[in-house]
């Protein structure tokens, strides 16, 4: 049963008014706001050598779906949030064509810093941020991750994979369910391939969300 269950039945039992207790996420806002600071002073690998800022992540701490791409680029690097160049404007755009809204949930990236023309991250520098997000996963502790790319699935999973077999699948990392699916980007590249990724994010969303 959901939450939204929950508080019907709640209500059928003569329950006017429901007080959430809000601690549950203020103290994982406190624990994102942290790892942000670190990751804004971080020299674990180069990539902090040409950083504007590091970007942490954004969306709601309680979101039972964390979207995972693997690095900022230039206008998140600019911004200082994940996926709002052309890329994430496609992201968000499925998002809402499955019926959601981008504040529903979590987006972030394995690496936190801009590679240098937007090139793929290393094996080694994924492997120095990766501390990081895996804290972010275990404060959010969303039921899905929704891997958006083949260097993200590296990222989780320590190999590699060709994503237009993977894609559609369904995995498991530390009991938690990953979907995976193409990066918006190649989706930019590939125009032929949006109507299955628009797909894939809605069935990565409705398993997250019960429907």
């Amino acid at each position: 049963m959901d939450i939204k269950e929950i508080l019907h039945v709640l209500k059928d039992l003569g329950f006017d008014e429901i007080i959430i207790d809000n601690s549950i996420t203020q103290n994982k806002i406190k624990l994102l706001e942290e790892i942000n600071k670190e990751i804004q002073v971080c020299t674990k690998c180069d990539l902090h050598k040409e950083r504007k800022q590091a970007v942490l992540g954004e969306g709601n701490p309680n979101s039972p779906i964390m979207f995972i791409g693997e690095a900022p680029g230039e206008e998140e690097d600019k911004q200082g949030r994940p996926f709002v160049g052309r890329a994430g404007q496609l992201l968000t755009k499925a998002i809402e064509l499955a019926g959601y809204k981008r504040s529903d949930v979590y987006i972030a990236n394995i690496n936190k810093c801009r590679p240098p023309g937007n090139r793929t991250p290393t094996v080694e520098e994924q492997e120095a941020c990766f501390p990081y997000l895996k804290r972010q996963i275990d404060i959010i502790n969303p039921k899905v991750l929704c891997l958006l790319g083949a260097t993200a699935y590296r990222g989780i999973f320590k190999r590699e994979a060709k994503i237009t077999k993977e894609r559609g699948n369904i995995l498991d990392y530390e009991g938690k369910k990953v979907y995976v699916t193409y990066h918006p980007a190649y989706v930019l590249r590939n125009p032929k391939e949006e109507e299955i990724f628009f797909e894939d994010i809605k069935n990565a969303l409705d398993l997250a969300f019960g429907r």
